[in-house]
C-alpha cells in the first residue's frame, strides 16, 4: 500500500512540473513583428526615340607622310656644311643635308668633258668643208662649251648623213659617259627634297662615307598620317575624304583630320580594315598617340543607355505604375561604356540609373526632384558614341 502511495505522489509531480515548464514557455513567447515593405527610389528617364550618330572609336601613332631615309650612292668623307647635320635640325627645300668630298671624282669628270670638248674641236674643219649648212650651229655649240658648267646638250641633227658623221667620231658615246659622270658627281650632294627636320642622324663631319651606307631620316613635319583597324562590317560605311575628329588621350585638345585612305583587303587574323587618317597642326608630333572618332552611319529611331541597364537575354527594366517589368530590346551598337537601341516606344519611362537586385515586379518609387530631367534622345546627342572596343550587332 506504501509502494502505490508513492507511485501516485511521483507521478502527479511529474505531471505538475510537465504543466509548469509549458506555462514558463508559453509566458515567453512574442509575437514576431511584421517585416514592413521596403519601396526603392529610383531614377527614370522618358523615352524619345531619335537619330543616332554611331562613332567608331579608334586609335593610333602618327607616323609622317612624307619621309625619307637617306642613303649614300657614293663613298667619300663628308665635308663639313653651314648647318650641322643634327637630329631635331630643320632645313628648307633644296638646303644641303649632306656634301661629300669629291675632289677625285670630279677632276675625272673634267677630264671626260676635256676630251669631248677635243672631239667636236677635231671635226669642225671636215664639217666646213663638206657640210658648210651644219658647221655654224656645232660651231655655236663649241663657242658656248663651258668645261666648268653643266655640260649642254648636243645639237639635233637634221639629216642621216649628219647623223652617221657625228656617230662615226664617237661623239655621241663621249657626250653620254660625260652625262653619266655629272650624273654620279651630283650624288655627292644631298638635299633636303622639302621643308622638314632631321629626326635620325647617323654620321658626323669627317666620317667615312660608304657606298650604300645609311645616313639619317628626314620627315616634313607638316602632314601626318594615322593608321587606325576598322571593323570589317563598317567597312562600307568608311569614304575617303570624310572628315574624322581626333583628340589626345587626355581630351585636351582636338584635332581634324580626313579619311586619306582605305585598304581594299580585310585582315584574316582580326578580322578589320585599315583606314588612313591624314591630319595637320603645328601641335602635332610623329609617335604622337591619338584617338580617333570615325562617323560610321546615322541610327534612325533608337536611343542610348549606359550598358549596366542592359540585362541579359537583351532586356531592359521600364516603369509600369510604380512596378518594374521587363521589355525586349535590339541592341545595335556597343561602346565601351554605352549601348544603342532600338525596339523602344516612345514614352515609355525606363531606369535611368541601375537598381541592385532588381527585379520584375519589384515595387519602386521614381525619384522627382522638381527639376526638368533630360530625356534619352537628349544625353545621347551628348554622350559619347564611342569605345575603343565597340562592336556592332548585325539586325
Amino acid at each position: 500500500m506504501r509502494n502505490v502511495i508513492l507511485s501516485v505522489l511521483g507521478l502527479i509531480l511529474v505531471i505538475g512540473s510537465l504543466v509548469i515548464a509549458k506555462k514558463l514557455v508559453d509566458s515567453k513567447k512574442r509575437p514576431r513583428p511584421v517585416p514592413a515593405k521596403v519601396i526603392k527610389t529610383v531614377f527614370v528617364d522618358t523615352v524619345q526615340n531619335t537619330t543616332i550618330p554611331i562613332k567608331i572609336a579608334a586609335n593610333g601613332s602618327l607616323i609622317a607622310k612624307r619621309r625619307v631615309e637617306l642613303y649614300s650612292e657614293v663613298g667619300g668623307i663628308f665635308k663639313g656644311v653651314d648647318v650641322l647635320f643634327k637630329t631635331g635640325q630643320k632645313y628648307k627645300k633644296g638646303q644641303t643635308l649632306i656634301k661629300i668630298d669629291a675632289s677625285e671624282y670630279y677632276a675625272s669628270v673634267q677630264s671626260a668633258k676635256s676630251e669631248l670638248h677635243n672631239l667636236i674641236a677635231s671635226i669642225m674643219p671636215d664639217l666646213r668643208l663638206d657640210y658648210p649648212d651644219i658647221y655654224i650651229k656645232w660651231q655655236k655649240y663649241l663657242d658656248n662649251f663651258d668645261i666648268n658648267k653643266q655640260t649642254p646638250s648636243l645639237p639635233k641633227s637634221t639629216s642621216k648623213q649628219e647623223t652617221y658623221f657625228i656617230t662615226g667620231r664617237n661623239i655621241y658615246s663621249s657626250y653620254y659617259n660625260v652625262k653619266n659622270l655629272e650624273q654620279r658627281l651630283g650624288k655627292y650632294i644631298i638635299s633636303a627634297p622639302f621643308e622638314g627636320v632631321l629626326t635620325e642622324a647617323l654620321v658626323t663631319e669627317g666620317t667615312l662615307i660608304r657606298q650604300g651606307q645609311k645616313l639619317g631620316e628626314y620627315i616634313d613635319t607638316n602632314i601626318y598620317e594615322m593608321e587606325v583597324a576598322i571593323e570589317r562590317e563598317y567597312g562600307d560605311l568608311l569614304q575617303e575624304g570624310k572628315m574624322v575628329q581626333l583628340s589626345n588621350l587626355n581630351k585636351t585638345k582636338t584635332y581634324k583630320g580626313t579619311v586619306s585612305r582605305i585598304n581594299g583587303s580585310v585582315n584574316q587574323g582580326t578580322q578589320t580594315i585599315t583606314a588612313f587618317i591624314e591630319v595637320a597642326d603645328k601641335g602635332l608630333r610623329e609617335g604622337m598617340y591619338l584617338e580617333a572618332y570615325l562617323d560610321a552611319k546615322q541610327e534612325e529611331n533608337a536611343i542610348e543607355i549606359d550598358r549596366g541597364l542592359l540585362q541579359e537575354g537583351n532586356t531592359i527594366f521600364v516603369v509600369r505604375d510604380s512596378i518594374l517589368d521587363n521589355i525586349e530590346v535590339h541592341p545595335v551598337y556597343f561602346s565601351d561604356k554605352k549601348v544603342v537601341l532600338k525596339g523602344v516606344p516612345n514614352k515609355t519611362v525606363i531606369l535611368s540609373k541601375s537598381v541592385p537586385g532588381a527585379y520584375s515586379g519589384m515595387l519602386v518609387s521614381i525619384y522627382n526632384s522638381g527639376k526638368s530631367r533630360a530625356n534619352v534622345s537628349k544625353s545621347a546627342n551628348k554622350g559619347n558614341h564611342s569605345g575603343n572596343k565597340g562592336k556592332a550587332v548585325q539586325k
